[in-house]
């Protein structure tokens, strides 16, 4: 953000005469979005997969829990079936962060 304020195009904007929602709005938060945005996707990843080590220390049912049970008792057509599950999450949740990133920056386009 900090970075952002200091660009030529905010200093045109405040010189310009904008009223200051405006330049923070438009100007410095929708270009200071793109990084944390960009952070968002593997964190959303780790989020997911970090749920097999919470489930499985705390003793929660859930599908990490059921993949850990599955991976101890040889069960490999549970072992897929989460590890596709996990993997279509983690796909799903950095195809919304590329969506995110055409409505913060219309420069961005989708190929």
């Amino acid at each position: 953000t900090l970075d952002t304020i200091r660009q030529d195009f905010v200093r045109t904007a405040w010189a310009k005469g904008l009223p200051e929602r405006l330049v923070v709005i438009r100007h410095i938060l929708k270009n200071s979005l793109i990084p944390v945005v960009t952070t968002l996707g593997p964190t959303f990843a780790f989020l997911v997969t970090g749920s097999v080590i919470v489930e499985t220390v705390f003793s929660i049912p859930g599908i990490g829990r059921a993949f850990v049970v599955a991976i101890e008792s040889r069960d490999y057509p549970m072992i897929l079936g989460t590890t596709v599950l996990f993997s279509l999450v983690i796909a799903v949740a950095n195809l919304v962060v590329d969506v995110a990133y055409v409505f913060i920056d219309p420069r961005v386009r989708l190929t």
